[in-house]
């Protein structure tokens, strides 16, 4: 699990930006601009979102629960090993694990075929395993660019429509963003404060490094 302290923010007052760093120095820069009159706002800079911070109290607690993990989702996603308990005890449990096939990083789950398919998968060199791992990886290698694509340009969306809405051509960025449109994006938020720019062509094509103003 990912230590949350670690994630990388960006903050702004109005259209200024604050402060580009990691969430527990983002939020005690947030802290002591309260009273300030522009509404302050925090971003995360992979997804673009907002981030709700809890800044009650001291600084020493504002950074304890920032560097609390999300508590677990024990709902219907919960695993069914945590969920049930072994009767046969830990001891046994663990004679069990340690017999059998050494730990290849393999994961045997169920996948439901056709009949047909399954007969040209048993048919490939290396039989149905191998042929479905080495269609995962080119897939992967065809679709991972295109997707970090798209979520570069989610990001730049979801950080436009909240802090940008109204400002002059944003119906027009948005759509050269999705048509990554580069210059056309450029010319439409050339008139915007120059730390939105920025900021958002940094998030919808993942150039620049974090930087504090």
């Amino acid at each position: 699990m990912s230590d949350p302290s670690l994630k990388t923010c960006t903050a702004f007052i109005g259209y200024r930006l604050l402060l580009t760093g990691t969430l527990p120095d983002v939020a005690l820069a947030v802290r002591q601009s309260t009273g300030v009159a522009d509404t302050v706002l925090v971003f995360d800079d992979v997804t673009g979102r907002i981030v709700d911070l809890d800044l009650r109290g001291s600084d020493a607690e504002i950074l304890g629960r920032i560097s609390q993990p999300p508590a677990p989702c024990e709902g219907r996603y919960r695993s069914k090993i945590d969920a049930v308990s072994d009767p046969r005890g830990s001891d046994e449990a663990q004679g069990l694990k340690a017999r059998g096939r050494p730990k290849l990083g393999v994961v045997a789950r169920e996948v439901t075929l056709l009949p047909r398919q399954w007969e040209w998968l048993t048919s490939q060199p290396g039989g149905a395993s191998a042929t479905l791992r080495r269609l995962v990886d080119e897939a992967r290698k065809t679709t991972g660019p295109r997707q970090q694509r798209r979520a570069a340009q989610e990001a730049a969306y979801h950080f436009m429509q909240a802090i940008a809405g109204d400002l002059p051509g944003y119906e027009e960025a948005t759509r050269a963003l999705f048509a990554d449109d580069r210059p056309a994006l450029e010319q439409r938020i050339a008139a915007w404060p120059e730390d939105i720019r920025t900021y958002a062509l940094r998030l919808a094509f993942r150039a620049g490094e974090n930087r504090s103003a």
